[in-house]
């Protein structure tokens, strides 16, 4: 049994600014599948109606969770991370006044997480040693690639089934973005994660996509089955290339 998402005509925005439309998405189980896009162009909000952050006015997101089928759609964002779903947002979102292991603590939120909390947090401090250095530091002293760090590892503390990763380069030295990348493609292969990373460094992303779309104004505007078609893509050498 494995874990996916299908993500199928979505609609949706803030008020009466219509953001993404008419978005169809399948993120395979075991994949790591990325939805390139420039700033402004819808991949945020998607990530947000996922999580029940933002609500679609149309359209189904439908979780297959260890054979078990869950339509998202009205479903509170308590109720979408129990059921393994964890996101790693946009800025990080940390709490900067706790420590390392304090942060670490609260991502363990959902009971079965709760139930393997030492398991999941000696594995997060070998995943990443210098939090294990760090416990005790408060997150808000921590340098930009280490409180990446801390969030990502942050997620795995909710044992996660899909993982969802928004701009992990965001703020970033392009040494560290590598490091990153590596980190989420390295704890996919530990973990057995599916993961679903909007990202607009394509050079980066491209490294570790099984496939991915490209969303141009809210809209897909092209879908790669692997890295070699976005890489041979007009769209995508236009875009990010500039060839």
């Amino acid at each position: 049994m494995g874990n996916s998402l299908t993500i199928e005509n979505i609609h949706a925005g803030y008020g009466a600014v219509r953001v993404i439309e008419n978005v169809s998405m399948d993120v395979g189980s075991g994949q790591t599948v990325v939805l390139l896009g420039t700033n402004g162009n819808g991949k945020s909000t998607l990530i947000k109606c996922i999580m029940g952050i933002c609500r679609p006015t149309e359209g189904r997101i439908i979780a297959d969770i260890d054979g078990h089928k869950h339509d998202l759609i009205g479903m509170t964002t308590e109720e979408i991370v129990d059921l393994g779903i964890a996101l790693v947002p946009e800025g990080r979102r940390l709490f900067p006044k706790l420590t390392v292991e304090e942060n670490l603590a609260l991502g363990a939120f959902r009971k079965t997480a709760r139930q393997q909390m030492k398991s999941n947090l000696d594995f997060c401090f070998e995943t990443f040693p210098r939090l294990a250095e760090r416990r005790k530091q408060l997150a808000g002293s921590m340098s930009g690639g280490e409180q990446q760090m801390l969030a990502l590892a942050r997620a795995l503390m909710l044992a996660p089934k899909i993982l969802l990763v928004d701009e992990p380069s965001v703020g970033l030295s392009p040494l560290l973005v590598g490091r990153t990348i590596d980190a989420i493609s390295d704890l996919k292969k530990k973990y057995q994660l599916t993961v679903l990373m909007a990202e607009q460094n394509f050079t980066q992303a491209i490294r570790i996509a099984d496939s991915g779309y490209v969303i141009v104004h809210g809209e897909i505007a092209f879908s790669g089955k692997s890295a070699d078609e976005l890489n041979n893509n007009d769209l995508i050498r236009k875009f990010y290339l500039g060839l």
